[in-house]
């Protein structure tokens, strides 16, 4: 989680005051430097916002950028949405404000990673605050309702287990007692320029596959390391790249579990060897 983020998260910690639906506001351009709004399917948006922001550059676009790394986590289809039209609400004859339902749906799932990195749901985002679907508001879609029910889904758990230099009845143990085990080699930027911090490099090669699918694994690890930062931060070091070995399971939720990890450094022969009979005689050696 960046510093700005957490500062803005303090700065709405406490409740705004209402937003006076009567107020004279102006319409603007979405500017190009607002990317956390870019594509959000129109160009020109309300200031004062509906959090009382009324100065663009100095207010408006720094703190939107702000949420960059938690819309990165893909908590919620419809996050950007939800914070965009609150941000940079559209500009209309009418107030759009985020429906009850829509804010709901956001913060169930949005909310738990933000507790992951040590932060609450920020008062200012209280789901009371915003209309029933009997008022003109921004409401849910329901083409998101299922929304990759079936495919396994990155959640904020306790931190794996990192094993050394293992031995290579260890790594063959764990690849037998976990549901999955794949070799995946993981970046950390050593600057922040607003794309993620973390990322997996090239392919996902998998020694045992159980319930992963392949199409889908790249970006469901991606998705684990932005959402358990104080796991990832300790697995590579800034500007940095280190291959792992990841075994897990998927529990009956659909939740993805990675339970052990183990770098893989050229002189691992172990590893390599564990692979290697794995693929020959599964658990059976």
């Amino acid at each position: 989680m960046s510093a700005a983020l957490v500062l803005i998260i303090a700065l709405w910690a406490s409740p705004l005051a209402a937003f006076d639906l009567g107020q004279s506001t102006r319409c603007v351009a979405i500017p190009h430097q607002m990317k956390v709004c870019k594509d959000v399917g129109y160009s020109e948006m309300r200031l004062p916002n509906f959090l009382g922001h009324s100065n663009l550059e100095g207010e408006v676009v720094p703190r939107s950028e702000d949420w960059r790394p938690l819309l990165q986590t893909g908590c919620h289809p419809q996050a950007q949405a939800f914070l965009c039209s609150l941000i940079a609400p559209v500009c209309l004859d009418t107030f759009i404000q985020p429906c009850r339902s829509l804010c709901v749906a956001v913060r169930d799932s949005c909310a738990p990673v933000l507790a992951c990195q040590g932060h609450p749901w920020p008062e200012a985002l209280d789901c009371e605050r915003f209309p029933t679907e009997e008022d003109t508001c921004l409401s849910p879609h329901a083409k998101f309702s299922h929304f990759a029910k079936d495919l396994p889904k990155a959640a904020c758990q306790n931190c794996p287990t990192v094993v050394e230099a293992p031995a290579m009845r260890t790594v063959l143990d764990a690849f037998c007692q976990h549901d999955f085990a794949v070799s995946a080699k993981l970046h950390r930027r050593r600057l922040l320029t607003g794309d993620p911090e973390f990322k997996v490099e090239g392919r996902v090669e998998f020694i045992r596959q159980g319930p992963l699918l392949p199409y889908d694994t790249h970006h469901l690890l991606h998705q684990w390391l932005l959402i358990n930062l104080p796991c990832s931060n300790a697995l590579v070091r800034p500007g940095r790249s280190q291959l792992y070995v990841l075994t897990g399971s998927v529990q009956a939720d659909g939740i993805l579990a990675i339970t052990r990890l183990f770098p893989w450094h050229r002189k691992d022969a172990n590893i390599a060897m564990a692979t290697r009979k794995w693929k020959r005689h599964r658990c059976q050696v």
